[in-house]
This record gives C-alpha cells, sequence and structure tokens, in this order.
C-alpha cells in the first residue's frame, strides 16, 4: 500500500484511448464553486444592514490606511507608508461600484489584494460604506443611521 501504482502529471499512460494520463472533464461538468463565484461578482441592493456590515469591516480593513473618514491620513500612513487615495475624491465618487470590490479583490498600487481576508460579501458592504461615505457628507459615525435616503441603485 506504501506503493501504489499512478500516472504523474503529462504522462503517457494506456488506461485511456489518447494514452494521456491527464484527461479533459467530461462536457457539461460546472466545477463546485463557479456558482457562488458567479454569484458573488453582482452587486447586491443597498440596504441599511449591508452598510452597517460595510462599515464594520472597514474599521477593521480600511482605516488603518485609509482613515475613518476616508481620506487617506491613517496610522499607517502616518507611520510613513505611501498615502493612499481619499476616497471621497471626485475621481473615486464616478469610479463604478465594482471598482472598489475589484480593488479590494485584486489590490492596486502600493494596496495588497484582500481576497484571502475579505469574502466577497464583506467587499460589497465595503463598497456601499464607501458610496455612503461619499454621498452623505455626513460624519463617518453618522453614515449608517442616514442610509435610509441614499440611492445608489443607478450606479
Amino acid at each position: 500500500m506504501v506503493q501504489q501504482p499512478r500516472y504523474d502529471e503529462y504522462e503517457r499512460g494506456a488506461l485511456f484511448p489518447d494514452h494521456m494520463a491527464m484527461q479533459l472533464p467530461p462536457d457539461g461538468v460546472v466545477a463546485r464553486d463557479a456558482l457562488e463565484r458567479v454569484a458573488a461578482t453582482r452587486r447586491p441592493p443597498m440596504t441599511l444592514d449591508l452598510v452597517e456590515r460595510g462599515k464594520q469591516r472597514f474599521e477593521i480593513f480600511c482605516v488603518p490606511c485609509h482613515g475613518h473618514d476616508g481620506s487617506g491620513d491613517g496610522i499607517v500612513p502616518a507611520r510613513g507608508f505611501p498615502h493612499p487615495p481619499d476616497l471621497r475624491a471626485r475621481r473615486l465618487v464616478e469610479a463604478p461600484d465594482r471598482h472598489f470590490y475589484q480593488v479590494i479583490t485584486q489590490g492596486y498600487g502600493a494596496m495588497y489584494s484582500y481576497s484571502d481576508r475579505v469574502p466577497p460579501h464583506d467587499r460589497w458592504a465595503i463598497a456601499g460604506y464607501v458610496r455612503a461615505l461619499q454621498g452623505t457628507g455626513l460624519a463617518p459615525e453618522a453614515v449608517a443611521t442616514d442610509m435610509q435616503g441614499v440611492d445608489h441603485a443607478h450606479r
């Protein structure tokens, strides 16, 4: 049982008609997590619960660099690291929601990817909270409670 016969990748073998160990999956096969990955790329509806979750996740993952108000004046840049952009800047206000999701997923500039730390639903929640910071003009503490009147469905 210690030594069992097996094929290595790209090795030739007599088991299959084409004599190759690696075979394509049969037609119609869907990866186990394919449907979840597709669903995760769709932005959920903007709700108060989503924004509150986004505020919580923003405070955990984003505040050290971006600061509580999204200005980019967090504790990390204060220690000599590059300043991130102000999330309230015009170009970011005009950016689509997907931009924030993709930056969290893939990283951008000096920011590394958070895809292994922040699940897809929380990335959308953070993007929603960033929109709340941008759109309300309120102090961060008041953003989550003022979200009933903010509509970002057009993005």
